[in-house]
């Protein structure tokens, strides 16, 4: 179970950007909470592109709860509650920048250059048990418009990461009379995900997906359901609205 919270909104200096993030994330014994910090600075390419730069600060907050395993051995001491991990506390910092134009994206980020250790483990001279890697995402876009009434916007996202195979999303989202986005996202050799989301006012957007392995993994779980809102506060009529969220 997943919830994220996040918001962003230019400065004063309108050149300058901050965004604030909060990621709570269960699954089984442990519970992380990412706290994130976001600052951006851009500057005009051309009379219709921007060039974004950013860098990230972030807390990382893990608690395990062994007990929640249920060990048929009472008696293993990996699972008693003094191998309980308590709100350890991990620092995180990232960068960015990010090229984009009223109909076209393109964006490099590595959002965690820290390496977190999880499990701590003092058998044998092993400190931990595993550990983060470096992920580098690659994401482009570009907005087509079909008709007077619909646009297409197809996508792909590359993820890299050391001792993994290439990661690669592709999708497609279709958008009629400025409302109504339907949308299909393929995750190469993983997943098919689907998604519908309403425009319901000027500010407040709504949305639901629904993503399904389609690896063997679909043996143990039904796939998994995702509900989103997005409220603009301040909108600013005249600036450039990124293609990512039409």
């Amino acid at each position: 179970r997943t919830f994220t919270m996040a918001g962003h909104s230019p400065l004063r200096n309108e050149k300058l950007g901050l965004g604030v993030s909060l990621v709570k994330d269960e699954i089984w014994v442990q519970d992380e909470t990412y706290i994130d910090v976001d600052f951006s600075y851009t500057i005009n390419t051309s009379e219709d592109a921007k060039l974004a730069f950013g860098i990230k600060a972030g807390a990382h907050l893990l608690n395990i709860d062994f007990s929640k395993a249920n060990p048929e051995d009472t008696s293993d001491d990996g699972f008693t509650s003094n191998s309980n991990i308590d709100n350890r506390f991990s620092p995180n910092v990232g960068f960015g920048f990010y090229y984009y134009t009223d109909k076209f994206y393109l964006g490099y980020s590595v959002p965690t250059l820290l390496r977190r250790k999880f499990y701590d483990n003092g058998a044998e001279g092993i400190s931990y048990l595993s550990r983060d890697n470096i992920n580098h995402y690659l994401i482009a876009g570009y907005v087509f418009n079909l008709s007077s009434t619909t646009k297409l916007k197809p996508a792909v996202l590359f993820k890299a990461v050391e001792g993994a195979p290439l990661q690669a999303d592709l999708s497609a989202n279709f958008l009629f009379n400025e409302k109504l986005t339907l949308g299909l996202a393929y995750r190469w050799d993983a997943a098919l995900s689907g998604l519908a989301g309403f425009q319901i006012s000027d500010d407040l957007m709504i949305g639901y997906a629904y993503d399904w392995e389609t690896t063997e993994l679909n043996q143990f779980n039904s796939g998994s359901h995702e509900i989103f809102l997005r409220w603009e506060f301040f909108r600013n009529k005249d600036g450039i609205i990124s293609p990512r969220f039409f």
